[in-house]
C-alpha cells in the first residue's frame, strides 16, 4: 500500500505541476510584433506598449519604441528576422506582410492578425475597434475616439482650397507624387486642400513637366523627405518647381511622415496641423 501511496502523491504533484505550467502559460501577456507603424500607435495608445517586443521601421511613435528591435519595413520582412524575437503574434495592416512570409510565421506556431486599412474617419475608427477587440482591450475604445473627434473638430479650414502636392523624397534621385486614392491625397481633402495630382492613382516619379502642368498653391513633404533635398532651398532647384505658385511664393510644408500618413489615433492632430498651415499660408 505505501508505494501506490507514495506513486499517488508523486502523480499529483506532478499533475499539480502541469496545471501551474498551463495557467501561467495563459497568464503571461502575448509577445506582440507590431509591422505598422499606424498598429503600433494605436497598441501603445490602448496601453499595451510594454507586450511590445519588436516593431518594423515606420513604427517611430511613440518616441520610446525607438529602444526596439527592428524588423524591416513593412513588405519587406523576412520571417526569419520576426521569429528571432520569439513572438507569439504578429501584427499589421494587410499592406505589411508578403503572404508567403505570413504562412512561414503561422507555420511556426505564430498567431498573424492583418488588419484592412482605411484611410478615412470612420477607417481609423474601425481600425482602432479592430485592434482593441484583438487583445481585448475595447473598453479602453471610447476614449480614443473621445479624443479623435475632439481634435479633428479643432481644424480650422481654409476659406478657399488650395492645390496641394505631395512629393515623396529620398534625395533628388528619388521624387515620386501622390495620386488619388492615397493617405496623402485624404488628409489633404481633410485639412481643406485639393490634391494638384490627377488622372493617375498612387504614386508616380515627379518630372518637371508634370510639376509646371499641376501647378500647386503649395508643396507638401514629409519633414526627412525635404532634409533628403538640402531642405526649402533644395527643393525650389528642382527643375520646375519655380515655375509653379507654390515655387514663386516659397509655400512649402513639412511635416512628420507618420504623422501625416498613418490615420492613427493621431489623426486630428495631424488634420489640424495641416490645415493650420494651409490657412497661414493661403491668407499671405
Amino acid at each position: 500500500m505505501l508505494p501506490s501511496l507514495r506513486f499517488l502523491r508523486k502523480a499529483s504533484l506532478l499533475f499539480g505541476l502541469l496545471l501551474l505550467s498551463i495557467a501561467s502559460q495563459a497568464a503571461a501577456p502575448p509577445r506582440i510584433v507590431s509591422l505598422s507603424g499606424t498598429v503600433s500607435e494605436i497598441i501603445c495608445a490602448l496601453g499595451l506598449q510594454s507586450q511590445l517586443v519588436g516593431v518594423d521601421v515606420t513604427s517611430t511613435f511613440p518616441t520610446a519604441l525607438a529602444k526596439l528591435p527592428k524588423v524591416g519595413h513593412n513588405r519587406n520582412i523576412s520571417a526569419e528576422g520576426v521569429l528571432a524575437l520569439s513572438p507569439t503574434i504578429v501584427v499589421g495592416t494587410t499592406e505589411s506582410l508578403k503572404p508567403e512570409v505570413a504562412s512561414q510565421l503561422k507555420s511556426a506556431g505564430v498567431t498573424v492578425q492583418l488588419f484592412a486599412q482605411e484611410y478615412s474617419v470612420a477607417g481609423t475608427k474601425k481600425l482602432i475597434q479592430q485592434v482593441a477587440a484583438a487583445f481585448n482591450a475595447s473598453a479602453k475604445v471610447p476614449v480614443l475616439l473621445q479624443k479623435l473627434d475632439a481634435d479633428l473638430a479643432k481644424a480650422k479650414k481654409p476659406a478657399k482650397a488650395p492645390k496641394v502636392l505631395f512629393v515623396y523624397a529620398r534625395g533628388t534621385g528619388t521624387m515620386m507624387v501622390a495620386g488619388t486614392g492615397t493617405p496623402l491625397e485624404k488628409v489633404i481633402g481633410l485639412a481643406g486642400g485639393q490634391n494638384a495630382a490627377t488622372g493617375f492613382t498612387d504614386f508616380k516619379p515627379l518630372t518637371a513637366e508634370a510639376l509646371v502642368a499641376a501647378n500647386p498653391d503649395v508643396l507638401l513633404l514629409f519633414d526627412s523627405g525635404l532634409q533628403s533635398l538640402g531642405g526649402k532651398a533644395g527643393l525650389l532647384k528642382v527643375p520646375g518647381v519655380a515655375q509653379t505658385n507654390a515655387g514663386r511664393t516659397g509655400r512649402v510644408v513639412e511635416m512628420d511622415g507618420q504623422l501625416l500618413s498613418g490615420f492613427g489615433p493621431r489623426l486630428g492632430q495631424a488634420t489640424t496641423e495641416l490645415a493650420r498651415h494651409f490657412s497661414g499660408l493661403v491668407n499671405q
